[in-house]
């Protein structure tokens, strides 16, 4: 298992990573490129290799997947890890690598499109709507979006990542952490933008108003000093993507 949370965190490293450089294209006006994991997986394809490279990225997920799985159950190896909460963040994570990791695993397969659902977001908005109180459900989903994403980036800035690192080289420690402070904060103004348009779907009862990755970074294009700022959100994915390869490294484990 451990050789398998490894292999699936540098796999996941590599999504973050091209997902960063993608995000910075289109910063710089590349508007063809799709910034989120089925974009990621396509750009990977197309490397010398490409189909060996995907398979082994999805492989490597579905093991980091299995990883939280058993931290699920049996609990992490991190401070508290066998509390409720922290048994219930991995089942979270597990849930989100799972549908990542058959993502790839379809596509490199030849029966997929690489991304991380078969419908767009808005359509799955739609259908959530159809349901009992399924305005309601969308706002909450919403707002707990919202959530991880400053929860993410609080975490980050109180160096939380550290409690999954074991032993780190000296010389190297100041790095890790400016990846891990960059990368989480990065992460989390993504997720709290996502889930802000999902509220705003809840409030306009609008599913249209739902957007995925690709198009909550492109929004921030559209901010005051949009393209700088996508370019900083960019650079930090992509540094996220870096910290991973890091914590493939040392994780404790």
């Amino acid at each position: 298992m451990t050789a398998a949370a490894r292999w699936g965190l540098a796999a996941y490293g590599v999504i973050y990573l091209l997902i960063g450089l993608l995000a910075l294209r289109i910063a710089f006006g590349d508007a063809e490129h799709q910034a989120d994991s089925g974009g990621a997986l396509r750009e990977l394809a197309q490397q010398p290799f490409g189909n060996f490279l995907v398979w082994a990225v999805g492989i490597g997920l579905a093991g980091l997947a299995l990883w939280r799985l058993s931290e699920a159950v049996l609990g992490a190896a991190r401070p508290k890890g066998h509390t409720p909460k922290e048994r219930l963040r991995s089942a979270a994570r597990f849930a989100v690598l799972a549908v990542l990791a058959a993502s790839a695993i379809t596509f490199a397969a030849g029966t997929g499109s690489g991304g991380t659902a078969g419908d767009r977001p808005e359509d799955l908005t739609s259908r959530v709507f159809e349901l009992p109180a399924g305005r309601w459900l969308v706002g909450a989903l919403g707002l707990v979006v919202v959530a991880v994403g400053v929860w993410s980036g609080v975490r980050a800035l109180r160096y939380k990542f550290r409690e999954e690192l074991g032993p780190v080289p000296a010389r190297l420690r100041r790095a890790v952490d400016v990846l891990g402070v960059a990368g989480g904060l990065a992460r989390g103004l993504v997720f709290a933008v996502a889930g802000g348009f999902v509220v705003l779907a809840a409030v306009r009862y609008d599913s249209d108003e739902t957007k995925g990755l690709d198009e909550s970074l492109r929004t921030l294009a559209t901010a005051p000093a949009g393209p700088w700022l996508l370019a900083a959100v960019a650079t930090g994915l992509a540094l996220y993507g870096l910290f991973l390869f890091a914590l493939a490294r040392w994780h404790k484990g």
